[in-house]
């Protein structure tokens, strides 16, 4: 599996930049990392070493959620232990992702790999575009079946959120018939619930529908909407000027 590593163009190996990886979506089925080009170069063009991950899918590899999963944990465990070569700071490690891709942005930070390691494989921040956050609905049984359901709620975002969860930034369209809107507010609910200090920020677009987000959707405008927020959120944790 690839990574690919989008550098600012200052950018040199003794560097100690903020990063950020980003999951495509597809249903854990389909997808490429082409989906976060436009965001990696945007990001990177202000500093940050932005990467797009590959992880395994069922079109290409047989595989189920619960391994792309384990990829997403091994892709934040390689970018931590690499790096020094890639002039990371590693304490400053986002995920970010749409969707699927959007649901391993969150699990990796609440959910345990099946791999114990030394290597801290969650985290520092997290932004979610239209993100699943809880698997345990009717919709993804159909999808997978009884048997890979049944093994589900290990990686499911709601059901293993703590107060341990980093800075969370969401963007839902209420009109998402994929992802009910619904989900995400209860996910938002459950965090300030338990005490998750900051609370997950959610912002919805009413009128708006799954995948709304992308470079090439509705002439861009909500990408530049979402785009724009994702930089704030990055300045405000003081790792972008």
């Amino acid at each position: 599996l690839m990574m690919r590593i989008y550098r600012p163009v200052d950018w040199k190996e003794d560097d100690n930049r903020p990063a950020v990886v980003f999951f495509f979506g597809g249903g854990w089925k389909a997808g490429t990392p082409d989906q976060f080009d436009a965001h990696c170069r945007r990001l990177s063009e202000l500093g940050m070493v932005a990467m797009a991950a590959e992880y395994r899918v069922s079109s290409k590899h047989d595989s189920t959620p619960l391994d792309s999963f384990e990829d997403a944990k091994a892709a934040i465990r390689w970018v931590r232990e690499n790096a020094d070569i890639f002039g990371i700071n590693p304490e400053r490690i986002a995920a970010a992702g749409g969707s699927a891709g959007g649901h391993l942005a969150a699990a990796v930070s609440c959910c345990r790999s099946a791999i114990e390691t030394e290597t801290r494989d969650t985290p520092d921040a997290i932004v979610g575009y239209n993100p699943a956050l809880n698997l345990l609905v009717p919709q993804v049984e159909k999808s997978w079946g009884a048997d890979v359901y049944s093994q589900l709620e290990t990686i499911s975002p709601l059901q293993n959120l703590d107060v341990s969860l980093p800075p969370m930034l969401l963007f839902h369209g209420e009109a998402d018939q994929t992802i009910p809107i619904a989900s995400i507010r209860e996910f938002v609910a459950k965090a300030k619930e338990i005490g998750v200090v900051p609370a997950p920020v959610l912002v919805s677009y009413p009128g708006k529908d799954h995948g709304f987000f992308n470079v090439n959707r509705g002439e861009g405008v909500d990408y530049e909407d979402t785009m724009t927020r994702t930089i704030s959120f990055f300045r405000e944790l003081g790792w972008i000027k």
